[in-house]
């Protein structure tokens, strides 16, 4: 987005504190249905967002993370598809989220008070905000030039653009935790996609099993990140991850206890 680098947000996405606690205040993100095995799949329909939709999320992720020479973006990370199949779930649907009122203005330290599930979120949000670009610009988001889409996206941010039904802010603050989400969580999910938010962090991924290496001092950790779905199949095929089978016995137990909660 704009002056704001590729290589400065992956910085700064481990400390999105106000989208993070937006999205904590609307309940964690419930994970996706299991993977088939083998392979790990890769989502590429929509089940909950209209294509309108689908074209405003996939421009807005795309602005705010962009792809570059260091890596592919979020659109072609995937995370379209990850905020899609967490709209269509226990998340999506407030199932985690307290409905029971009373719905008042609160101040910015109480969180999310809005009387809206994540799902009226999106759609509220995403049609308020093209019926701005069209009186602005005369054309949805989506259709509208990088640069203007970043002028629209900033001023969601700021809460200079006035929304109905939603304030701006909040719209753009869950969109955001969203992206970063799908983006550096585990492909099963639907986003990060072969793994490249990991890869540009520079992330190992699930495997946490580093006996053989805990006593080599300052010396790079260089490994390929390994998903989910490789530990539970055993195709980590780098012998630095060491992870043994009690570890992916443990990875798959966590994976099973996600899915029942979901």
């Amino acid at each position: 987005m704009g002056e704001l680098s590729r290589n400065a947000f992956l910085k700064l996405a481990g400390v999105a504190g106000t989208a993070g606690a937006v999205n904590n205040a609307l309940g964690q993100p419930a994970p996706a249905e299991a993977a088939a095995k083998p392979p790990a799949r890769e989502l590429q329909a929509f089940t909950f967002l209209t294509p309108p939709e689908q074209r405003f999320v996939e421009a807005a992720i795309e602005r705010l993370i962009p792809a570059d020479s260091s890596g592919p973006g979020a659109r072609e990370a995937g995370v379209a598809y990850y905020i899609d199949q967490q709209l269509r779930g226990a998340w999506g649907t407030g199932a985690r989220q307290y409905r029971q009122g009373p719905w008042m203005a609160g101040t910015p330290e109480q969180g999310y008070q809005l009387n809206l599930i994540p799902q009226q979120v999106y759609r509220i949000g995403i049609a308020a905000t093209n019926a701005h670009c069209r009186q602005a610009y005369g054309k949805t988001f989506d259709a509208l030039s990088g640069a203007h889409q970043d002028d629209v996206l900033h001023g969601l941010e700021s809460g200079k653009i006035a929304l109905a039904e939603i304030p701006s802010k909040t719209f753009f603050s869950i969109l955001l935790g969203n992206t970063i989400e799908g983006y550096f969580a585990d492909p099963l999910y639907g986003g990060n996609r072969n793994m490249a938010g990991w890869r540009a962090v520079g992330f190992p991924g699930v495997a946490a099993a580093y006996a053989g290496v805990i006593e080599k001092y300052n010396v790079p950790y260089k490994v390929k990140p390994v998903s989910i779905a490789d530990v539970e199949q055993g195709l980590d095929p780098d012998p630095g991850h060491a992870a043994d089978e009690a570890h992916r016995q443990r990875i798959a137990l966590m994976h099973a206890r996600q899915q029942t909660e979901a």
